[in-house]
């Protein structure tokens, strides 16, 4: 697990996730995510910010558009977990580039939850709004390259690339 932000803030590092990602379209769903998409928006008008509503963030999706990045704060705790894994999987696999989630201490959900979603914990984060574990995912990263996955090791590697069932 990486700490790199442990000195940080949620706020600050949610801000510093922003500023790395450059959005073009940017999807927030809880009080802490929607303060700095909105602070992200008043520097970067050209910018288009989708919030989703938190008491029932999955009535609208599917999206209209693939998002660039997505910010999740203080949802999780609050949703039945049938219904979080619901918004987390569908961010996903409706195209969102990069997804943020900041989750506090909640018993309904586990590393293993996460890891199941294609996430990876980054950092363990406290402030004024809480503890919270932030866990991320991105579509170019997730899953790695396998050293096996070439033509040198198929049956027929004369055919790698040129027959597709």
């Amino acid at each position: 697990m990486s700490t790199a932000f442990d000195s940080d803030s949620p706020r600050q590092t949610l801000a510093r996730i922003i500023d790395t990602a450059q959005p073009k379209t940017l999807l927030s769903c809880g009080a802490l995510a929607d303060e700095v998409a909105q602070l992200w928006q008043q520097h970067q008008p050209e910018s288009q910010l989708q919030a989703l509503d938190t008491s029932d963030p999955n009535a609208a999706l599917p999206l209209d558009r693939v998002q660039d990045l997505a910010l999740i704060s203080n949802i999780l705790e609050h949703l039945p977990h049938d219904e979080g894994a619901l918004l987390l999987g569908q961010l996903r696999n409706y195209g969102t580039h990069q997804i943020a989630v900041l989750v506090g201490e909640t018993p309904d959900w586990a590393f293993t939850d996460f890891i199941g979603l294609g996430f990876r914990r980054h950092a363990e984060l406290s402030g004024p709004e809480g503890h919270f574990t932030l866990y991320t995912y991105n579509l170019d990263s997730y899953n790695h390259k396998r050293a096996w996955n070439n033509p040198d090791h198929w049956a027929n590697p004369e055919m790698w690339g040129k027959a597709w069932w």
